[in-house]
């Protein structure tokens, strides 16, 4: 509890299967999975979603308000947490260049904000909604460095003891600042775990994943 887990590997390695059965998207066929050491299967659906946060690459807004797209999904929020979940997700920023602050509509899937403005919202949605474990899959690959490292900086600087799980494919110096530990996956299976120091000396394929031009200037 309380840790911050990174979760990283090739691509195809099944990251995002591994994170998939925390909430029960689908159930393991073998084998039982323990959150604070109970069986996930005895706990009921709607009480297990409601403790987990998830962040993935492909945030779903609608159009609406920034206001309404962080509130969807959490029940009995007042204004003041929709607005100190903005602050801590650095989405209050954004708000300086619409039209109506907060209550600006962002169009049909959000088309009216940048990739790493729409990702940061999605996440002041799950913060919102103040999930004992977070999980973010994927969410910053696909984005600007500079949101990035805001939403980096967001989880680093999250006043809540909440447990985090980050897939990525590759660590960066703004993940490292908050990684607690660092899990190595690699076709299907976990291939090694520890810190960044840890791994760099004893695992190749983190190596290669955090440093990728080096194979190919061995070979040079």
């Amino acid at each position: 509890a309380g840790e911050v887990v990174a979760i990283v590997g090739p691509n195809g390695c099944v990251k995002s299967t591994l994170v998939n059965l925390l909430p029960r998207f689908y159930d393991v066929d073998s084998g039982i999975i323990r959150l604070d050491g109970v069986p996930i299967k005895g706990v009921r659906l709607d009480d297990l979603r409601s403790q987990i946060g998830f962040v993935t690459q492909d945030t779903v807004l609608f159009d609406g308000t920034v206001y309404e797209n962080i509130l969807y999904g959490s029940r009995h929020v007042g204004e003041a947490e929709v607005l100190a979940a903005a602050d801590r997700a650095f989405v209050t920023p954004i708000l300086d260049d619409l039209p109506h602050g907060i209550h600006s509509h962002i169009g049909e899937r959000g088309k009216e904000l940048s990739g790493g403005q729409r990702q940061r919202l999605a996440l002041a949605r799950a913060m919102i909604r103040n999930p004992a474990l977070l999980i973010l899959d994927e969410a910053t690959s696909a984005i600007d460095s500079e949101s990035a490292a805001l939403i980096h900086r967001a989880l680093k600087d999250d006043p809540v003891r909440r447990t985090v799980l980050l897939i990525t494919h590759s660590m960066t110096p703004s993940l490292l600042e908050f990684v607690s530990r660092i899990v190595v996956l690699d076709d299907g299976q976990v291939l090694a775990t520890g810190t960044h120091e840890q791994l760099l000396q004893s695992c190749i394929v983190y190596r290669r994943l955090f440093h990728p031009g080096e194979e190919l200037r061995s070979a040079a």
